[in-house]
């Protein structure tokens, strides 16, 4: 009865492995032919170009919804300076002279201003 070394143990073991240290390789049993890889290739740049496109087109989604308020911003800034005007005109000097809080109002007996 004899005894058969292992090649690769032997080998390993004479490489002076430390710990934690990978003392297998592993080598897959499918092998693919230069058409796959093309194919493969092909696959990954289409997924990738996919998922540039979802990221573009999610961008342009927040420029239009950006656009929107915008838009109502500029409405909203249209409306207070109408509303200023509005109010200056309501609060014009003869609208509070013809007012019924000034038609009953007094007239002083006496008038004095201060001298420098």
């Amino acid at each position: 009865m004899s005894y058969q070394t292992i090649q690769n143990y032997s080998n390993r073991r004479q490489q002076n492995w430390s710990r934690n240290q990978n003392t297998v390789a592993f080598v897959s049993a499918i092998k693919l032919g230069p058409v796959t890889h093309t194919v493969l290739i092909a696959l990954m740049i289409t997924v990738l170009g996919l998922i540039y496109l979802t990221q573009a087109t999610r961008a342009t989604s927040y420029d239009y919804a950006t656009q929107k308020i915008d838009s109502q911003i500029a409405e909203l800034n249209t409306q207070k300076s109408d509303l200023e005007i509005e109010n200056a005109r309501l609060t014009a000097l003869e609208t509070v002279k013809n007012s019924s809080v000034a038609k009953a109002m007094t007239t002083p007996a006496v008038t004095v201003y201060a001298q420098q």
